[in-house]
């Protein structure tokens, strides 16, 4: 029993030491090792050059990235045309001589690469896993002068099997964070989108207002700056807008709050660093910009942006490209920029806070958000959207606001915009009994009589929910009467949408 204990016990410790190797298995090390094996190839057959190409199952190129003279290029060698989509088609060897003369995919490649091809080599790499080819190897120009041959071919197919598991390993891995980016990001929209039905409450014209701009511009490729009090949603719109774009919602969004990067860090947060390029960078680390490739990157309080950061900031999302601390390889950036400020970014620039040329770049589209008392219409569904929500959390039944809650969230004019109804939401939840009504007892907004914000006192009731239910009455008649009973009409006088105008009409029983 205990030798079992034991066994079981070293074999966990051994799992965690494997998971730690794996972890430590980083792109760089990937990179060096491919590197290695293109140095060792052709001193092995005695070739002049040698080349590596990946091949992906789902695609119809290969892909030469590692290769002498290639120099941080990207070359596509398309399967249909080329020596090496031959050879990765067909899984044989392929000797070509004779090559300086003719046209054709070597010969473009030899344009890039300042080189003469002669002949060539071209050894297929086989997945160790699926019977299938992931690559291959091609050397170039034998230095006797008498071309490649089958011993050639023996020899570095032995070592070409080392080479596949690299390889393999690599692609197994780049796929897995690949699949989990993309279920996490899924996630993450099935989320947003459980909430977004309701958390885009727009009975308010301002508000119906500010998300038809955001329908028109979600899926145009222009840069948006969304300006709105605190706690108005403004993160919640600029995600709206990345799920609009049918080419980035599937790609990362990066969101950076500008205000709580140190302005010492800032540099290394955007732009990311090698390994030891200052103490304590004991490995390497991609910055926000290529954290957002292929996406959108939201840059909230982008007045808070220090001034010394950004002209390296203007000139990164000018030439969209820049190099990480402690680097000399440049890293081309392709993602599309939200910003969002709570300042008046015209005024910050006035005050030479905010350089004017960054200004004009950010500034594409503007959408304002409004502060949520100036959408008196939006307040009590939202309340109810939160209940909804904090109910689920909490994993309870509370079942309703009071009329006295609900007319001192009509009343309040809320400071704290959106963020702080739902903090108010939450709050009054968790001091509420399962299957009871929220009610003010515990509410911490004044009461409508107490904050003196709506007038003076001087009615026969106090009670908002009567003059309100009164005055919507009263309205919803003038209405219908000046549009001859036609309720589309009526709801665009009223300022509401029809399908409120019939709720409205239903619950007060005007028609009859």
């Amino acid at each position: 029993m205990f030798k079992t204990a034991a066994i079981r016990q070293r074999l966990v410790t051994l799992k965690a030491l494997l998971d730690r190797i794996t972890r430590a298995w980083t792109n760089r090390d990937y990179e060096n090792l491919m590197r290695f094996f293109v140095a060792v190839f052709p001193p092995l057959v005695q070739a002049e050059r040698c080349s590596i190409f990946i091949y992906g199952p789902d695609a119809d190129s290969a892909w030469l990235k590692f290769g002498t003279g290639v120099k941080e290029k990207e070359i596509v060698a398309p399967k249909e045309g080329s020596i090496v989509g031959r050879t990765i088609s067909s899984g044989a060897t392929i000797f070509g001589s004779g090559l300086e003369g003719h046209s054709g995919f070597h010969a473009l490649v030899d344009q890039k690469t300042d080189f003469i091809t002669r002949n060539l080599m071209s050894v297929p790499i086989f997945s160790l896993a699926e019977k299938r080819c992931i690559g291959a190897v091609q050397v170039l120009n034998k230095l006797n002068g008498d071309g490649f041959n089958k011993q050639d071919e023996l020899l570095l197919q032995q070592v070409i099997r080392y080479l596949a598991l690299a390889i393999e390993h690599n692609i197994i891995t780049e796929e897995m964070i690949g699949i989990s980016k993309h279920m996490h990001e899924e996630m993450a929209r099935s989320e947003f989108k459980a909430s977004g039905e309701h958390t885009f409450i727009a009975e308010s014209p301002s508000m119906r207002q500010t998300l038809e701009i955001v329908r028109q511009i979600g899926s145009l490729p222009v840069n948006v700056f969304i300006t709105g009090e605190s706690g108005t949603g403004k993160e919640v719109i600029a995600r709206m807008i990345h799920e609009q774009s049918s080419e980035r919602r599937a790609r990362p969004f990066v969101a950076v709050n500008c205000s709580a990067i140190p302005e010492n860090l800032m540099e290394s947060e955007f732009f990311g660093y090698e390994k030891g390029a200052f103490t304590g960078a004991v490995s390497s680390r991609m910055g926000r910009f290529e954290e957002a490739s292929g996406g959108t990157l939201f840059l909230d309080e982008i007045s808070e942006m220090p001034l010394m950061i950004q002209p390296k900031f203007l000139r990164a999302i000018q030439e969209k490209e820049g190099m990480r601390l402690g680097g000399n390889r440049l890293h081309r950036y392709d993602f599309r920029i939200i910003s969002a400020s709570a300042k008046n970014l015209q005024d910050e620039v006035k005050a030479g806070r905010f350089r004017e040329d960054l200004f004009f770049r950010l500034f594409s589209v503007d959408v304002t958000l409004p502060p949520l008392r100036e959408r008196l219409l939006d307040i009590l569904p939202l309340a109810m959207m939160f209940l909804e929500v904090v109910n689920r959390r909490f994993n309870k039944k509370v079942l309703g606001f009071s009329a006295e809650t609900m007319a001192r969230f009509e009343s309040y004019a809320w400071p704290g915009n959106v963020r702080q109804l739902e903090h108010e939401v939450e709050r009054l939840v968790a001091l509420t009994p399962d299957g009871e009504t929220i009610s003010a007892v515990h509410c911490s907004l004044p009461s409508p009589v107490q904050s003196g914000e709506r007038g003076h006192t001087t009615l026969e009731t106090l009670s908002m929910p009567q003059h309100r239910e009164r005055l919507e009455i009263q309205l919803i008649h003038t209405a219908l009467e000046k549009t001859q009973g036609n309720k589309l009409q009526a709801a665009q006088l009223l300022e509401i949408t029809r399908q409120s105008l019939h709720n409205k009409i239903r619950q007060y029983g005007i028609e009859a």
